[in-house]
């Protein structure tokens, strides 16, 4: 006994080759962007200005400025927790510029990096 399957279930060749094609093309955007990405820097500041981290696109920490108004040789701790608040939101800023920009091109499909 045969079973026909409407049209476009269980996808003919046709189907599945445009499926495949699609699918390069999201890979390829994705790739794409997601290398834009990585060459991005972005700048976050913390402790009211006082502290300024910059950060590519590949996490990596290129420069940490500290005013010298927020050293204070008797109170290091405030300092930092000033400095580890300035990195996190650092690295919190990356991730959700790159969630927001590849899930742009996804479709918000939550695929894996590197798709």
């Amino acid at each position: 006994m045969k079973v026909r399957l409407p049209k476009g279930v269980g996808g003919g060749p046709s189907d599945m080759n445009a499926m495949i094609r699609q699918a390069q093309k999201m890979q390829e955007e994705l790739q794409t962007k997601q290398a834009e990405l990585e060459e991005r820097e972005y700048e976050v500041k913390a402790g009211g200005g006082m502290v300024t981290v910059k950060i590519r696109g590949t996490r990596e920490i290129t420069d940490l400025t500290i005013q010298p108004d927020i050293v204070d040789p008797d109170d290091v701790e405030t300092l930092q927790d000033i400095l580890i608040a300035a990195v996190n939101e650092a690295i919190k800023t990356v991730d959700k510029t790159n969630e927001e920009e590849l899930g742009k091109i996804s479709g918000g499909m939550g695929l894996p990096m590197g798709f």
